[in-house]
């Protein structure tokens, strides 16, 4: 079992940056893929990016692409989503999820946080 808790979100606006973290307990969280995904009001979950379990590998959402940066810390059991250059489009409740592969479907993943609201204002 994991545990994940994200943070950081919070009211930016247009052109601002803010830096989500999911912290992890449990079982060996290096062991897993994390992804980020958000939901706006009235819209279905929606991939955002996934890094592999070492960290170098990455996939980004192409609305995202340039813009939020996907980085881990295995030693502190922590991810982190960097994202810059926020738009008000990017205004969701964003949420960090765990499996074993890396997937921009919501069914592979296992484990899920709470999620961490974020809202640019233009």
């Amino acid at each position: 079992q994991v545990q994940l808790v994200e943070s950081g979100g919070g009211l930016v606006q247009a052109g601002g940056s803010l830096r989500l973290s999911c912290a992890a307990s449990g079982r060996t969280f290096s062991d897993y893929m994390v992804g980020w995904f958000r939901q706006a009001p009235g819209k279905e979950l929606e991939f955002v990016v996934v890094v592999h379990w070492g960290g170098v590998l990455t996939q980004y959402a192409e609305s995202v692409k340039g813009r939020f940066t996907i980085s881990r810390d295995n030693a502190k059991n922590v991810v982190y989503l960097q994202m810059d250059s926020l738009e008000p489009e990017d205004t969701a409740v964003y949420y960090c999820a765990a499996g074993p592969t890396m997937s921009i479907i919501t069914d592979q993943y296992l484990y899920w946080g709470q999620g961490t609201q974020v809202t640019v204002s233009s």
